[in-house]
């Protein structure tokens, strides 16, 4: 039987992943319709235009993975773009799917939705449960909000919307920009660069004392079409009415000073590290509790070294290549 599935955000680092996945099952005989649209052809912030393309296109599921995205310095610079156009992405294309008989949808959300001082590994339950951090509130509460949105739609009108939380991502297509990346993508090409001035000393943000859990973006394109796989007799024995959202990691994580200790060694610089802790840490630790996960039959399969030798490679091929033709 045909499917027709619509990706959003394709071009993106997680959408990207999870489109080369379909690709594959395509190409071992699944009968799929993929749909993709760039943010030229269609503008997710633009409701008429959304809704217009749903209505056309009408296809049996959606896979919501736009989103505006960024590190730390870009959260704290932009928070009014960060929460109105994830807003807007999430209100129009949940409405719009519906609207055009959509059944079935996966969202794709963030960590950062759990209280900044939220228990250790963090799970589901802690949802709205604390004060979030600062540095990333507006991007967080718009997140919240598509779990939300995805809940209220299934309680009143009977859909199948579903929503992933990943923990930080990494990997092939990773946005290396020296200001508006998240961590890791932006050690990367921070430690080339070292590598390449032959710089002595490299100084990261913070006290290096943070601990972050890295999930390769593969490992999250393969959870993704996972979780929406499920039957719903399946699924519904891990989630609740009031609770349709499950966290995707590795479930280990690593202290920011160890994360630049293995860039630096896969990179191959052998200068010094220092850490400046007049800059902001976020919080103190964000590991995701992914037993919900484990327990439908997932886990992550790539380590974290042999993610950012594969990721170092794609920037060396492709990525130096996308940054000197800006």
């Amino acid at each position: 039987m045909e499917k027709k599935i619509y990706v959003a955000g394709h071009r993106g680092m997680v959408g990207g992943a999870i489109l080369r996945k379909l690709e594959d099952r395509r190409a071992t005989g699944k009968n799929l319709i993929l749909l993709t649209r760039s943010s030229s052809e269609l503008d997710l912030t633009n409701q008429q235009a959304v809704q217009a393309f749903m209505h056309d296109e009408k296809p049996d599921e959606v896979i919501l993975a736009a989103a505006k995205v960024g590190g730390i310095i870009a959260n704290n610079s932009y928070p009014a773009q960060f929460i109105y156009e994830n807003l807007m992405i999430e209100c129009n294309v949940i409405n719009a799917a519906y609207e055009a008989g959509v059944k079935k949808l996966l969202q794709l959300g963030s960590s950062c939705i759990y209280p900044k001082m939220a228990e250790q590994p963090m799970r589901e339950e802690a949802l709205l449960t604390g004060t979030l951090e600062p540095t990333n509130e507006p991007y967080a509460i718009a997140k919240i909000a598509g779990i939300k949105l995805c809940e209220s739609y299934n309680r009143q009108y009977g859909v199948d919307y579903r929503s992933v939380m990943p923990t930080n991502l990494y990997g092939p297509g990773d946005n290396f920009h020296p200001q508006n990346s998240h961590v890791l993508p932006a050690l990367i090409r921070r430690f080339h660069e070292a590598v390449e001035n032959n710089t002595k000393v490299v100084t990261i943000w913070g006290s290096g004392n943070p601990m972050r859990e890295f999930l390769h973006v593969d490992d999250m394109a393969e959870a993704s079409l996972f979780v929406l796989d499920l039957d719903d007799t399946t699924y519904q024995s891990e989630t609740q009415p009031m609770l349709s959202h499950i966290n995707v990691g590795s479930g280990t994580d690593v202290t920011i000073r160890e994360l630049a200790e293995i860039v630096a060694e896969v990179t191959g610089y052998k200068g010094k590290l220092a850490f400046d802790a007049t800059k902001p840490d976020g919080a103190p630790r964000k590991l995701m509790n992914v037993s919900r996960l484990a327990r439908l039959g997932w886990t992550a399969s790539i380590p974290l070294q042999e993610g950012v030798r594969e990721t170092y490679a794609w920037f060396l091929e492709k990525g130096l290549a996308g940054l000197r033709s800006k």
